[in-house]
Order: structure tokens, then sequence, then C-alpha cells
């Protein structure tokens, strides 16, 4: 996971437009604000790669490396949030 300094994070915080153009200040752990369903999310998330490929413009390298965040985001949410709720989860009810 990319734990940038908390000054780097600062620039994350003003960048979401509504649908009438207004600004609308988040921090990117609110999404959730923005976010009501999982296909809201998977838009989101589109989008936001999208704009990435269109910044860096288009070549193997960068969708290789736009995979390989995905990867790495897919892990840090088990590491960090899935594999401690089934922890819990195995506590509660038992394991396997």
């Amino acid at each position: 996971m990319p734990y940038i300094k908390q000054k780097d994070r600062d620039k994350f915080v003003t960048w979401i437009q509504d649908k009438n153009g207004n600004e609308i200040k988040i921090r990117p752990e609110d999404p959730i604000y923005v976010c009501n369903t999982s296909g809201e999310l998977n838009y989101f998330i589109t989008i936001l790669l999208h704009a990435y490929i269109n910044k860096k413009g288009e070549s193997y390298t960068i969708y290789n490396d736009v995979i390989g965040v995905l990867e790495c985001a897919k892990q840090e949410l088990y590491r960090r949030k899935i594999a401690p709720y089934e922890d819990k989860a195995i506590k509660r009810n038992g394991d396997v």
C-alpha cells in the first residue's frame, strides 16, 4: 500500500464534481458519501483509472501498472479489512 506522506494527501481532498458541476469536497476515505452501491463504487474506481490512463497516455506499461495497482489494492484490502473480519467471525462462530 502506498502510504504517502500526509502533506501529499492534501491534493486529493477536493477533486470530484457533482452532476451540476458543483465541486464536492471529499477525502479519499469518504467515497461512501458518493457511492451508494457496488455499481457506483465500480464506476467511481473506473473513472479514476481512466483519468490516470488519459493523463499518462496509453501504453502496455501504463496498463500493466494500473493492473498492478488494482492487484495490490485488492491484497491490501484483504490484509487490512477482510482477514481481521474473518478472524472475528471465527472467534464468534467457530472455525471450519
